[in-house]
């Protein structure tokens, strides 16, 4: 039966390495039926993310439509129902660009992780048409001032927001119609550009990168991609911390924080204090900007922080109790102004050599638009994403109300296609859905392996989650990972497994956790330092932790498995070292 549920994808001689790496940021759990078959509607039995992929790799030149299969998905699979990226294709596009190959690609999105096999290049891999194709793009790349596309585009999803249509007053069919159009007419153009500008922004980081290692100071090439300013994963943040100080600066507010987490939401809007009430109306505007973010936010039944307000102030909470010394706004002035010294004087350094110098500064400027820019498309794509959520969710809530569904969520447990039926005949799909939910956590318990090379072992004989132990390291003992912010913390290490309660992360901890999306980033603030057990150079803790001047290492393998709670460590963001003190 779990085979049946989880129909895998075709896997392809040409093609035949599938990762984890950077897709499991995104959908850390196994995906619902509804994400991949009711929201991201099928085009051609081709879903919406599958056909923007390749919109965004034939739109940098690099891949020609022949080249892929025309039935089936070759760049974003699913094995036992979690979500796999094809490294192969991704691979061959480094091979082809001009002055990338297939290593800097596994550097940038895949990191230091097992099991990766070392690439072999096909006689099909170099394309001299492609290269030069790729170039053109390059170019624009780095010199392009702004991204008006990317913008028209913000401006479209925050309409969206304004002009959300009363699903209360819809017919249940015409809300899955609604979400059917909705998806089919938007999504695919979004996410297309979201992988587009992802790619084009390893070009500036490449560029910067050698030339860095190439005058002796590597670490300098981290601090350059920091400072960076208006980074959308990065913006929640500076809006919580003002909503912190303002709990922190207002005794009745503070009471209500104080009495904890659970049921704040509720306790705030019944409260008819005039310091809570105008606390309520600051939190409404930030939830209108920001609501659609939260854990696992491209998975449409999850919550966010609109769906379930708790979340967000779970996190105000930890910056309420912060020190002032910790506002992210004056360290992230501070990476600015160190980041344009180091481009200057650096350029400076060059000035013999017109040649690099001109190619390093255009690095420096490419990084500016760009990487701020792949923040901005992955949120344009999250705020869509979240107005099909609230109508899926009020669908829902009706038909928990009719017992057909078990909770609001249950959507995720069917395929569009019999959502018609189920609102016409409801008998017997609670009990198809808790089935299905039962087969779901029982692949939520699953341990995934991080790369497929051809066919994949059937779900059954993967190993159990919490299976094989691993070995606690000692004081004096370290973890090697990725360098990915510079400077060097020390604190009290607090393995956080799930954003949706941060309570234990006290100011001053070391963040432990095993990924980050958006979610995670109000963490950051009060830390004095993460440590991710996966992540590469464009992974989401890199990008924030570089904006807020966080010690950061990524692709810790097994770090919140192997560092004890509690334990005192040392963090070094410029080598990558995870060290035991205590």
């Amino acid at each position: 039966m779990e085979e049946e549920y989880f129909v895998g994808t075709r896997t392809s001689s040409r093609y035949p390495i599938w990762t984890r790496a950077n897709v499991g940021e995104v959908f850390p759990d196994p995906v619902a039926l509804s994400t991949f078959d009711f929201a991201f509607q099928n085009e051609d039995g081709l879903q919406m993310s599958e056909l923007g992929f390749r919109d965004a790799y034939i739109r940098i030149g690099a891949f020609e439509e022949s080249e892929f299969d025309p039935d089936n998905p070759v760049f974003l699979g699913v094995f036992g129902g979690y979500t796999y990226l094809n490294a192969s294709l991704m691979r061959i596009f480094g091979e082809r660009a001009p002055g990338l190959s297939a290593q800097d690609i596994d550097e940038a999105f895949f990191g230091v992780q097992p099991g990766i096999p070392p690439y072999e290049q096909h006689p099909d891999d170099l394309s001299p048409e492609a290269e030069a194709r790729i170039g053109e793009v390059f170019i624009w790349a780095l010199t392009t001032q702004d991204l008006p596309d990317v913008l028209a585009q913000e401006r479209e999803v925050n309409e969206l927001r304004s002009a959300r249509p009363d699903f209360s007053s819809m017919g249940d069919h015409e809300i899955v119609d609604w979400i059917e159009n909705f998806f089919s007419n938007g999504f695919r153009e979004l996410f297309a550009q979201h992988i587009f500008i992802s790619f084009l922004t390893t070009v500036p980081m490449g560029i910067v990168s050698a030339v860095c290692n190439a005058i002796g100071r590597p670490t300098d090439a981290m601090k350059i991609m920091a400072g960076l300013g208006d980074v959308e994963s990065a913006a929640p943040s500076m809006a919580m911390w003002e909503l912190g100080r303002r709990a922190a600066a207002s005794s009745e507010v503070s009471a209500a924080f104080d009495q904890g987490i659970d049921g704040l939401d509720t306790r705030l809007r019944s409260s008819e204090d005039g310091d809570v009430e105008s606390f309520v109306a600051d939190f409404d505007s930030f939830l209108l900007l920001y609501g659609s973010r939260g854990p696992n936010e491209w998975e449409i039944s999850c919550p966010t922080w609109e769906t379930t307000p708790d979340l967000a102030l779970a996190a105000i909470d930890r910056m309420r109790v912060s020190p002032e010394s910790s506002a992210p706004q004056g360290q992230q002035a501070e990476l600015a102004a160190e980041r344009q010294r180091l481009v200057e004087e650096i350029g400076a350094m060059l000035e013999a050599d017109p040649g690099t110098q001109g190619q390093f500064l255009a690095g420096a400027h490419g990084a500016s638009v760009l990487m701020p820019g792949r923040e901005r498309t992955k949120t344009n794509c999250v705020k869509f994403i979240q107005e099909g959520r609230m109508a899926a969710r009020e669908l829902g809530s009706r038909m928990v109300d009719r017992g057909v569904f078990p909770k609001i969520t249950s959507f995720a447990m069917l395929r569009f296609s019999e959502m018609h039926s189920a609102i016409d005949n409801p008998e017997g799909w609670r009990e198809t859905i808790e089935e299905r939910q039962q087969i779901f956590d029982a692949a939520s318990a699953k341990q995934e392996p991080f790369v497929i090379v051809g066919e994949p072992d059937p779900l059954s004989k993967w190993p159990s989650r919490d299976g094989s132990p691993v070995e606690i390291i000692s004081p004096g003992d370290s973890i090697q990972g990725l360098p990915g912010c510079p400077g060097i913390s020390e604190g009290r290490a607090r393995i956080i497994l799930d954003s949706h309660d941060p309570t234990a992360l006290e100011p001053g901890d070391v963040l432990v956790a095993p990924l980050t999306d958006p979610s995670w980033t109000p963490l950051f603030v009060p830390a004095s330092g993460v440590v991710v057990d996966v992540g590469a150079a464009l992974s989401h803790a890199i990008i924030v932790s570089r904006e807020l001047g966080i010690p950061c290492v990524v692709s810790a393998t097994d770090a919140t498995k192997r560092i004890p709670d509690g334990a005192m460590i040392r963090v070094d963001g410029d080598t990558g070292v995870v060290t035991i003190l205590d």
